[in-house]
């Protein structure tokens, strides 16, 4: 299936200006720092076995919920973010974080300094997402990891044509094929090990909220994410490494773990 690409075309420094202006303005408006955070970032940690001692930079790290989480598992924590409004949360939450505003195609952090890098459900937004993807690697430590949460072109309900993406399609959105996402992975120098669910939805704020009308369907959909096989689902997480004489080793969670 095609990608779905929403964007106007201009000069680097402008496109980036403009998107910035757009999450400030719109997508960051009355932003503030967030209650206890979701229990599905709780369990992305344990999950990924973060710990003290660890060094976790964020990209496109939004108000940092997800930082959060790792700061009170004992890591040090750093983000980025195009939204000044989004860092300046950041700063509040965290303030022995390090935290800065700019876009992810050139990360202002040393080489080989991180040992987990994370970007969730922003690398689809991104104007140069190959450019992102190798900061993303070049600021990884040899051994570290990076985690890419992106959406899926195969997601049933948007081949159906009852899902049409995210508020940020104002901007700019690209939905590819799993395949797609790994090619790209790939030649950013990083191997896939392991795929799996994003099942956030799982979550009785995210169901019962308003419009309340829409809280049948959001609990119809939280059924069927969770029996949907992970070429149906609508987002989901890929855990790499740098590509060794190994070669990829994609090992799929559909049956193991969700």
């Amino acid at each position: 299936m095609p990608e779905v690409s929403i964007e106007k075309r201009g000069d680097s420094v402008g496109e980036h200006e403009r998107v910035a202006k757009f999450y400030d303005d719109v997508y960051y408006k009355g932003a503030e720092a967030g209650a206890s955070p979701s229990t599905h970032l709780k369990k992305l940690s344990t999950r990924l076995g973060v710990s003290s001692g660890w060094s976790v930079l964020d990209v496109a790290c939004g108000a940092g919920d997800w930082l959060a989480v790792a700061a009170a598992k004992g890591a040090t924590v750093s983000g980025i973010d195009i939204s000044e409004r989004a860092v300046s949360i950041c700063r509040q939450r965290m303030p022995d974080g390090e935290f800065r505003t700019g876009p992810a195609e050139g990360l202002p952090f040393p080489d080989c300094t991180y040992d987990l890098v994370t970007c969730l459900g922003s690398l689809e937004h991104f104007l140069d997402q190959p450019a992102a993807l190798a900061e993303m690697v070049r600021v990884m430590k040899p051994n570290g990891k990076v985690v890419i949460l992106v959406p899926n072109a195969g997601f049933l309900t948007y081949r159906l044509g009852l899902y049409k993406g995210t508020q940020q399609q104002a901007i700019r959105e690209t939905i590819r094929p799993l395949s797609e996402w790994q090619q790209m992975l790939n030649a950013s120098g990083l191997t896939v090990k392991e795929r799996w669910k994003d099942l956030h939805v799982l979550d009785k704020r995210w169901i019962i909220r308003a419009p309340w009308t829409l809280i049948p369907f959001r609990l119809l959909q939280v059924l069927a994410l969770t029996v949907w096989p992970l070429h149906w689902q609508y987002q989901v997480y890929h855990l790499c490494e740098r590509i060794s004489e190994g070669g990829n080793d994609v090992q799929d969670s559909d049956t193991k773990r969700s």
